[in-house]
């Protein structure tokens, strides 16, 4: 797979596949790198679209920067990203996971992409941080008066709080398929059912999976969702 490593600003990018007029920005979760984008950019070159991978704040080339991962910064940089794309292709898609969905909703939402695809997508980040308050016994009282509260997912912060619960999304008109794990525990299935029916989503519940669709058995799920979607 040709690979063109480059850097947008300060950020980390591999352009990946031959040249063509057509692109995904791939958005990854916590915890991966743009280098995860491998086989998805395998899969969409075979379809004639390049793939441009980036490193969110705090992963991959960025560790070690200082740099928090939270939703100011991943505004910032997904926006970097999508003006650089959409200025050198004509016809731009998008992928994101996890927590690069969340962050898409809340900076993409008014772009004209071409079509979108979520895989186990933070789509309410209000409703994770509750259970993540359930799970580690954290009160918002608590919160409020600590303002920084590191537990074994993430660092919860007052002012995150604080903005996902006044910025509800605005809206989401992209044509969009999603991957949903039925085993996931970070998005409950009725949030995942709601989104998809309110905004015309292409459904699909791998009911054996987990958030992460890291098992061996998930591995060919995700692969032949992406080729029925890209």
């Amino acid at each position: 797979m040709e690979q063109t490593k480059i850097f947008i600003e300060n950020i980390p990018v591999i352009v990946w596949g031959k040249s063509s007029d057509k692109a995904y920005i791939h958005v990854h979760g916590k915890m991966s790198c743009k280098e995860y984008a491998a086989e998805f950019a395998e899969i969409a070159a075979e379809k004639g679209y390049q793939t441009i991978s980036f490193d969110l704040p705090d992963h991959g080339e960025r560790k070690g920067r200082g740099e928090r991962c939270d939703i100011w910064s991943g505004i910032h940089d997904l926006s970097i990203i999508r003006d650089y794309v959409f200025a050198k292709w004509s016809e731009v898609s998008l992928f994101a996971c996890s927590l690069g969905a969340y962050f898409s909703l809340n900076t993409y939402c008014a772009d004209s992409f071409k079509k979108c695809l979520f895989q186990s997508p933070i789509l309410d980040m209000e409703y994770l941080i509750g259970q993540m308050m359930i799970w580690f016994n954290i009160t918002e009282e608590r919160l409020e008066a600590e303002k920084e509260i590191e537990t074994p997912v993430d660092l919860m912060t007052w002012d995150y709080y604080r903005y996902v619960k006044s910025h509800p999304l605005k809206g989401w008109d992209i044509p969009t398929a999603v991957l949903y794990g039925g085993k996931d525990n970070f998005q409950s299935r009725d949030i995942v059912e709601s989104f998809a029916e309110k905004y015309g989503c292409r459904l699909t519940v791998s009911e054996n999976s987990e958030h992460p669709f890291m098992e061996q058995s998930d591995f060919e799920v995700v692969r032949k969702w992406l080729s029925d979607n890209i």
